[in-house]
């Protein structure tokens, strides 16, 4: 790591963490079968969530280009509607739709977050640049080729996460996004290590969004759109490296008072359990059941399987014990009013009621009128939530990563049920035999619900034969998404 008196102007070399990100971003092969075979499914997946994510207005409202006529012919379009855009516009319209819902993949460690939120910059860019190209008589990029680069943002982002907390500073979990997001982006544009350099500079420059919107008392839907809006300001980082060559920041990082280290980070170097190969999208852990937080997505499993015992007792429960690991408790153990659907499914409390009291956890259970259900905040009242110190250590366990939770009801006869205890959900890598066929229908129900019924056959005969799917060029995948 590289710093240099404040008041000297020798530009230093570049911060290495930076240059880490542009070696492997350019020159790093990647070869894990596994990895492809995963980033397959995580690509279908998550253009499943932006297709139910069009059945919510509030995600419908913020599609489209900026401003009334600023639709580009032949530019990047958004998948589950008829718009063509600038990329930098439509990498915020994908990002957003894909993550409107809490229903794409996940990342838990350190830091949080959903390195699928990549995908609004790489389809967006992909997009573009393979129209572009088709336009002008040559080849555009193939679905192997976006695989790979979300291998590679999934990647920068998860390695990241692993041991650098943002949000105990304070910092929304989106600044890797954008970290990630710029550094693919900009080699997708054609930029070499300078160039990725010189753009992932200024990604950190731009310092980070604060995480309030994501906890009470201030939780509201920006939560749902931050991540695309860190996918556009990686497109915009990317064009202006590679097409403008604006010049980058080496000390970024490392400045002394200026430098995001000090600024931000409590004047800490970053730290790094592993180097960037494939370990992320090996082990990334698919949303395929609820679309719940994920710290409490085992709690959810839970209460799926007392629902039967409890069903016909709701007015004799006494109290409901709910453990978690010590970033459940920090992040979504809520009481008092919930305000709107945001504010709904980041609280393990609602998150276990409604199953408890319905047997199921639908996206739509998060809207008023389910919430207004006077048994909801019953229950949510008469529950603790308290810190598993073993499910916090499986938790950080990188051999593990599991994401425990329990519940257990007790009614006011003295009779209780079960504790019942789950490990790790049906989305974790040691249940992708189980969770593979459960992810496809959620697919392609969701598919089905918003597309023709010929491209949706399509799009499932493409995933039943990974050749084919792969050899695809984007622009066609794509236009598989497109009312």
């Amino acid at each position: 790591m590289t710093s240099s008196h404040p008041r000297s102007a020798v530009r230093p070399d570049p911060d290495q963490p930076m240059v880490d990100i542009a070696d492997y971003v350019i020159d790093a092969k990647i070869d894990s079968q596994e990895a492809f075979d995963t980033a397959r499914y995580m690509l279908l997946d998550s253009l499943a969530c932006a297709m139910l994510a069009m059945k919510f207005e509030g995600c419908v409202k913020h599609l489209g280009p900026l401003v009334p006529g600023g639709e580009i012919p032949g530019g990047a379009r958004v998948p589950g509607t008829a718009f063509e855009l600038d990329p930098a516009q439509a990498a915020f319209n994908i990002g957003t739709q894909v993550r409107w819902l809490d229903f794409n993949d996940t990342w838990l460690a350190a830091e949080w977050g959903h390195p699928s939120d990549n995908l609004g910059t790489i389809l967006a860019v992909g997009d573009w640049l393979s129209r572009k190209a088709e336009r002008e008589g040559g080849k555009g990029l193939t679905v192997r080729d976006v695989l790979g680069w979300a291998i590679k943002a999934h990647e920068i982002q998860g390695v990241y996460a692993l041991q650098n907390s943002f949000n105990r500073v304070g910092l929304d979990h989106v600044i890797l996004v954008r970290l990630a997001s710029t550094a693919v982006a900009t080699a997708m544009f054609g930029g070499g290590k300078e160039e990725v350099i010189n753009a992932v500079s200024h990604s950190w420059i731009d310092n980070g969004v604060l995480r309030t919107y994501r906890h009470a008392p201030n939780t509201g839907p920006r939560k749902s759109w931050a991540a695309g809006d860190a996918c556009r300001r990686a497109v915009i980082h990317a064009i202006n490296a590679v097409d403008k060559r604006v010049v980058g920041y080496p000390s970024a990082l490392s400045a002394k008072t200026w430098g995001f280290q000090d600024v931000a980070f409590k004047g800490q170097a970053f730290k790094f359990e592993r180097p960037f190969g494939s370990y992320v999208m090996e082990n990334i852990l698919f949303k395929i059941s609820y679309p719940a937080e994920f710290h409490a997505q085992t709690a959810v499993e839970c209460a799926m399987q007392l629902h039967e015992q409890v069903k016909g007792r709701l007015d004799d429960i006494e109290r409901i014990e709910i453990q978690t690991q010590e970033a459940g408790v920090r992040i979504i153990d809520k009481t008092g009013p919930l305000a709107n659907y945001a504010d709904r499914d980041h609280c393990i409390q609602y998150m276990v009621a409604v199953p408890l009291i319905f047997g199921r956890l639908t996206a739509d259970d998060y809207n008023d009128d389910v919430a207004a259900d006077p048994r909801i905040d019953a229950l949510r009242d008469r529950m603790t939530v308290t810190e598993n110190p073993q499910f916090t250590r499986d938790y950080f366990d990188p051999d593990k990563r599991y994401i425990g939770n329990s519940v257990q009801v007790f009614f006011k006869d003295g009779s209780s049920t079960e504790r019942v205890s789950i490990d790790y959900p049906i989305g974790h890598r040691r249940r992708r035999a189980e969770g593979i066929p459960v992810l496809m229908d959620k697919c392609e129900k969701a598919l089905r619900a918003h597309l023709a019924q010929d491209k949706v056959d399509r799009l499932m005969a493409l995933a039943a034969d990974p050749a084919s799917l792969d050899a695809l060029p984007v622009s066609d995948f794509i236009q598989l998404y497109q009312q």
